[in-house]
């Protein structure tokens, strides 16, 4: 039996590709390992985001070649491997294998020759890539699931490497989507998010996203279903419709912004101006009554002002955000936004993301104490990380923490929120629990 030791760094994308990683490699008789030490194949799926990112997993290959024993191959994978390609092996000569992200294909054969001294890379681009017959094996086998519908990206922000990472963007079929996501319901998954890179510019040549979210929507058993990470340009009438109308489709949505200042988002090439983000937040809002904000934001991209940086914070408090992902800009090579002469020292961006999150952390903490003591629906996702509670999560995406036994694990209750430290709830649960599954 051979055996294959997977780590995942990144993104909610490079997860779903190591599930179907796994899948891919138990076709040739692999099974999954729980420590390199015992592995055959050791493999690193890596994020190329942040320069941070990628140091912190050319350590960690560093370490994990301590593993290696005769006939044991080390690759790495994902979008570090595929901005790195070849180099990456003249880089660190105790890796076998490279392979980006449409070159899982490979593997089998990358891993034959690595085991006979030939080391290689497959970083080509494959725009018909989508693996769809590969059945991925699911890393959680709770009551949630996420499927990819869409890779690569065509937008082309200055600062983003994922163009160059992920290749053009491209739609899975519906039909597709909607076999994968009926698989799935008659394993038990009741909530499913649908991943992509712009994931609400889907289209695959018949059907938009607006369709595909009715679709999805409509498949019996299915009760909740999210997505990310959308583009702001992207909610059509249609799409903003299509959400409001579903009943399966949550109160949230992760809308990253970026930037507050206009002046910045036409810099990293965003293609909307504040304005114009604020509109899409005002009509999301008009449609949907309630629904929950997230966003990303950047601070310190070259160019930036002090009175950019307060646009950006007045932003935040103008929004109303839920929780914010916030960033320092961090120069990725081959993006444009390296070319630019004008960049923030790091100790004034450092400085800033400090103010920010501190700003982001009194808008989410005021809006949370609001829902204390307001009675929530919650799907049970298993045994929270400390004390013996429960982990749930409501439709707005909050999670909540109460106490309960393993057994309510899938299934949905009514809560009281009794209390929040600002970004998680504890609560009481109400009645008797619900099925997971209806429909």
């Amino acid at each position: 039996m051979k055996r294959v030791y997977i780590e995942t760094y990144g993104c909610q994308m490079n997860v779903a590709d190591t599930e179907l990683l796994l899948g891919l490699l138990g076709r040739e008789g692999y099974v999954p390992a729980d420590q390199p030490a015992v592995a055959d194949v050791i493999l690193v799926n890596t994020c190329a985001v942040r320069e941070h990112a990628e140091q912190r997993v050319l350590g960690r290959v560093g370490e994990l070649k301590r593993y290696k024993r005769p006939g044991t191959v080390l690759g790495v994978l994902g979008c570090m491997a595929q901005r790195l390609g070849a180099r990456l092996l003249e880089k660190a000569p105790h890796v076998d294998l490279v392979a980006g992200p449409d070159g899982y294909r490979a593997l089998p054969e990358l891993i034959a020759n690595a085991v006979q001294g030939r080391r290689g890379a497959d970083v080509q681009f494959k725009p018909w890539e989508h693996y769809e017959d590969v059945d991925p094996v699911r890393l959680d086998q709770g009551p949630t699931a996420f499927v990819t519908v869409q890779r690569g990206c065509d937008y082309r922000c200055t600062f983003c490497i994922v163009p160059m990472t992920r290749g053009p963007e491209r739609s899975r079929k519906l039909e597709e989507v909607i076999r994968e996501v009926e698989g799935l319901v008659a394993r038990g998954v009741s909530e499913v998010t649908l991943l992509g890179q712009t994931v609400n510019s889907y289209h695959d040549g018949r059907h938009d996203f607006a369709d595909l979210l009715r679709a999805v929507g409509a498949v019996p058993g299915l009760r909740r279903l999210r997505f990310t990470s959308p583009h702001p340009n992207d909610f059509s009438d249609r799409v903003i419709g299509a959400m409001a109308e579903v009943p399966a489709v949550c109160e949230h949505v992760h809308l990253p912004v970026q930037s507050g200042s206009s002046r910045i988002l036409k810099r990293m090439l965003r293609r909307y101006t504040r304005e114009q983000y604020l509109d899409c937040v005002r009509r999301l809002r008009s449609a949907i009554p309630g629904i929950a904000i997230t966003t990303d934001i950047i601070v310190g991209f070259p160019g930036e002002t002090e009175e950019d940086y307060l646009q950006t914070e007045s932003l935040v408090r103008e929004v109303g955000f839920d929780d914010a992902y916030t960033f320092k800009f961090s120069p990725r090579e081959g993006t444009p936004a390296t070319r630019m002469r004008d960049f923030v020292p790091d100790e004034v961006a450092g400085e800033r993301l400090e103010r920010l999150i501190a700003v982001v952390r009194e808008v989410a903490r005021q809006k949370n104490a609001g829902l204390v003591g307001t009675v929530q629906e919650v799907l049970v996702e298993g045994k929270a990380r400390r004390g013996n509670l429960l982990q749930s999560r409501t439709r707005t995406n909050k999670v909540v923490l109460f106490e309960g036994t393993e057994e309510l694990v899938g299934s949905y209750l009514r809560v009281r929120l009794t209390g929040t430290t600002g970004a998680t709830f504890s609560a009481v649960p109400l009645g008797e629990r619900q099925l997971a599954v209806v429909g």
